[in-house]
């Protein structure tokens, strides 16, 4: 029977300190006393690191031990990577941690911090997929603690460090917009966040962009108190980093401090690890720690590195064993026995055996409803009556006369003073992108807030939409309500994965226990006159509509725009949740439909939002044609429906204001009875909401369906000048497809 890794590594441990038996001299030290001259170490401190690193040790064996017997589903591990247990020795259980997925080290020294905890059951039950899991309940394998400060993620190209540095830089600004005194009490004034990812991760665009914003805000003398952990195994899987790569690249890093520790030998990193975590404390600048490390075991269990490593190179790496190390510096200076270390390596062991024994035992998820009950998005709203007390302040802030006592105005405006209405109401509110402070925004959107309110809560950010959106996740880590802009619908590819892969799935990944709520405003849509291409005037979202658990809005008029806007906000804030706002461009400053200023909307009281799901209704109810469309589309619809009324026929408009999710009863409500429906979706033909809308009227009525047709833009990039009237809907072929209808 072959020799696994494991084998190796547990046999060389053994042998390397029974080898010691006859070596040993007894010291008598107190916990308190030094272990080394010239080390600050204590007695105490070093057993406990033991301790965490043979913890997380034996995690990884048994772990694939579960797996070799069906019962564990994960065996990528910390072996080589222990010495991070020194990071979470010196750091707090209040400084947030955003952890790479070889910080088991890290993860038990924290554990220690709290009485009470128990985090090899708890590791346990992730491992073995069980719904006890008190993290993620059962749904992934992951590092992850309420009362530890640990968010859980998966981290696998670095995509966490967007949202460490957006709660450092938040947990600064805590005070600038009112004091979050929750938060406050949950992070102390001095915390810092710990963000940890491996040598070959450091190298993706999001890394690299990440510890850029820090460096970029640090060099203006903003704080920005993150203490990035590189863990510096010298692989990227089977890809070697080349030597020295990191060191160069961030060893005189601007705005950066860097610290070089040694993860492998404690005697020579602990104190290093504590210097880098007072200097981030109490400088509150970035500190980049590089803790050099080794990665035993392989990549993973799957992971076969004999392909790519020769047997020498896999024994060598095995020598700078870090918990043999830690083991052999106790024994060395007489504190600790070999027969003692055996026997604590024995006992914690059997102690993480019988855990996953247990664990393996335990309930997992049996049916689809169970595992996406994070992810449900049905919100309550409601209007409400705003006291006098806030009515009379507000009125003082509108100067005396409130919007809603304006004369009507286009979608941009009333937008504008939705936003300030909003950051007015909510204390914690931020509004922040490219743009949007002095200038107001490319289409004046955001005009007037940072005089209003101030650079603490409106604020330009570097040209990095990666970073706004990681900015936003970090802020409502902190206890901020985040209002970020994304300037096109096309930049927003550019970063889609802090939505996709960050945003969205915190509450999945922590059953709901974290949350980050943000409202995204992205300025979206086609029909740009004069201004095109592709970036400025795109008219595609379908990447945004696989997401589990966000929700997509849009609005055709300002006044839905100001009651939509209100009631995301409201969801974000009480909900937690994650929702993307495309407001379409194009009709931000028209003011007519079919006569002047028809299309301009008086601002709507400040009591009043939208519910969840609504949909907007035009036209004749007993007409036989519905039109079903939203944003733009809509817009042109009611332009052909109005036409085609003085012709004499009857048509009604279904507007939709959520695109994700699409409300089906709305949709099959008003199609039932209709002879046709005519889809206006002024985005792309292929993916687009109106194959959905479709499905859902052929599931819904079977034999008796009534008559689809589709109005869609065309598969491709939208061109610059006037060619892309030819490529989306408009006016006329809505009119040409309704009438087609109604000849039939």
């Amino acid at each position: 029977m072959a020799v696994s890794r494991v084998q190796h590594v547990d046999a060389r441990f053994r042998e390397s300190v029974g080898a010691l038996h006859d070596q040993f001299q007894p010291v008598s030290k107190n916990a308190g006393d030094a272990l080394f001259d010239n080390a600050t170490v204590t007695v105490g401190e070093a057993l406990s690191l033991l301790r965490h690193q043979l913890t997380s040790r034996w995690i990884d064996f048994v772990a694939r031990e579960l797996k070799n017997e069906g019962l564990s589903f994960y065996t990528i591990g910390s072996s080589g990577h222990e010495g991070n247990a020194m990071v979470g020795m010196h750091t707090r259980h209040t400084d947030p941690a955003f952890l790479h997925y070889r910080s088991g080290g890290f993860f038990f020294a924290r554990a220690a911090k709290l009485p009470g905890s128990t985090p090899i059951f708890d590791t346990c039950l992730s491992l073995t997929a069980s719904s006890e899991d008190p993290i993620s309940g059962g749904r992934h394998k992951v590092w992850g603690s309420v009362s530890l400060s640990i968010p859980p993620q998966t981290s696998t190209i670095a995509s966490h460090l967007p949202k460490a540095i957006g709660m450092a830089f938040f947990l600064e600004r805590r005070n600038m917009a009112t004091r979050l005194a929750e938060v406050a009490e949950q992070f102390p004034e001095d915390s810092v966040v710990v963000c940890s990812f491996g040598d070959a991760s450091v190298n993706h665009s999001t890394a690299v962009g990440a510890i850029n914003a820090a460096c970029w805000a640090s060099f203006q003398h903003l704080p920005v108190p993150i203490l990035f952990v590189c863990e510096d195994n010298g692989l990227g899987i089977s890809v070697r980093t080349p030597e020295n790569w990191v060191t160069s690249n961030y060893r005189n890093r601007a705005g950066l401090t860097y610290f070089q520790a040694d993860g492998l030998d404690f005697k020579r990193g602990f104190d290093v690890v504590g210097q880098a975590v007072d200097h981030c404390r109490r400088r509150r600048r970035p500190t980049f720690l590089h803790l050099n490390t080794v990665r035993l075991l392989g990549h993973a269990g799957s992971d076969v590195e004999s392909n790519y490593r020769t047997r020498e190179q896999i024994e060598a790496v095995e020598a700078q064993d870090p918990v043999l190390r830690t083991a052999l510096h106790l024994i060395q200076a007489g504190v600790m026995s070999p027969q003692a270390v055996l026997d604590l390596y024995e006992e914690i062991g059997e102690q993480v055996r019988a855990a996953g024994r247990e664990a393996g035992t335990r309930p997992r998820h049996t049916t689809a409803a169970s595992v996406m009950a994070p992810l449900a998005r049905r919100f309550e709203s409601k209007d409400e009556e705003p006291d006098g007390s806030f009515l009379a302040k507000r009125r003082e802030f509108w100067d005396g006369k409130p919007p809603e006592e304006q004369k009507p105005r286009h979608m941009a405006q009333l937008i504008n003073w939705g936003l300030q209405d909003i950051c007015f109401k909510e204390g914690n509110a931020l509004v922040f992108g490219e743009d949007v402070a002095k200038k107001g925004g490319v289409y004046t959107v955001t005009k007037d807030l940072y005089g209003r309110f101030g650079v603490g809560r409106v604020f330009n950010t570097l040209l990095d939409e990666t970073t706004i959106l990681g900015l936003a996740i970090g802020a409502g880590h902190a206890g901020f309500l985040p209002i970020p802009e994304i300037q096109y619908l096309a930049y927003l590819h550019n970063a889609i994965d802090q939505i996709r892969g960050e945003a969205s799935s915190l509450q999945f990944f922590s059953n709901g226990q974290f949350s980050n709520p943000m409202v995204v405003r992205i300025a979206g849509f086609a029909y740009q006159r004069g201004f095109g291409g592709h970036f400025h005037n795109d008219n595609s979202f379908a990447a945004l509509r696989d997401i589990p658990g966000i929700t997509v809005v849009t609005a055709s008029n300002g006044a839905d725009a100001v009651t939509l806007m209100r009631s995301c906000v409201d969801w974000a804030k009480k909900t937690g949740s994650v929702v993307v706002f495309i407001e379409p461009i194009a009709l931000y400053m028209t003011k007519d439909l079919v006569d002047k200023g028809d299309w301009n909307n008086s601002y709507p009281d400040p009591g009043q939002s939208m519910p969840f799901g609504e949909v907007g209704h035009y036209g004749d109810q007993d007409a036989d044609i519905l039109v079903i469309s939203y944003a733009n589309g809509s817009y042109l619809s009611l332009q052909a429906m109005h036409d085609l009324a003085g012709e004499g026929v009857k048509t009604r408009l279904l507007d939709l204001r959520f695109l994700l999710p699409l409300n089906r009863e709305a949709i099959i409500s008003a199609a039932q009875g209709k002879r046709s429906v005519v889809i206006v979706d002024e985005c792309r033909q292929t993916a687009s909401i109106s194959e959905e809308i479709a499905t859902i009227l052929i599931e819904a009525f079977q034999s008796n369906v009534p008559h689809i047709s589709r109005v869609c833009g065309e598969d491709t990039f939208i061109p610059l000048g006037t060619a892309w009237e030819h490529c989306l809907p408009s006016r006329e072929t809505i009119y040409r497809a309704i009438k087609e209808r109604a000849d039939k």
